[in-house]
């Protein structure tokens, strides 16, 4: 059974920076293209970052290219999301998420974590 939980969620002040994790288990991670969403209340789930199963492939929403950094560790199963700069519209609950090809696209990716909470404040 796969499992992908995230962690690293919390307040901080606009201008600030978090890092997300999420560890993943059950399922051969260096397989796994894996990918960061979000979703703002009243919102629809949208995509921020991929990253390929090397780590030598990424891409990123426009609206935090520049700003978030995401990075995997095949040895410790696990992607991170470093987030610098937040801004109040980053608010959202943040989610990894597991495909089997490099994309964007929510409806490829076949296995989610529960997210993790951001809140920025301004």
């Amino acid at each position: 059974q796969v499992q992908l939980v995230e962690s690293g969620g919390g307040l901080v002040q606009a201008g600030g920076s978090l890092r997300l994790s999420c560890a993943a288990s059950g399922l051969i991670f260096n397989n796994w293209n894996m990918g960061w969403f979000r979703q703002a209340p009243g919102k629809e789930r949208e995509f921020e970052a991929v990253i390929n199963w090397s780590g030598d492939r990424l891409n990123y929403a426009g609206s935090v290219k520049g700003r978030f950094t995401i990075s995997r560790d095949n040895a410790k199963e696990s992607v991170y999301l470093q987030m610098n700069n937040l801004k109040s519209e980053d608010t959202a609950v943040y989610y990894c998420a597991a495909a089997s090809s490099f994309t964007v696209l929510r409806g490829r990716y076949s296995s989610w974590g529960q997210g993790t909470q951001v809140t920025v404040s301004s």
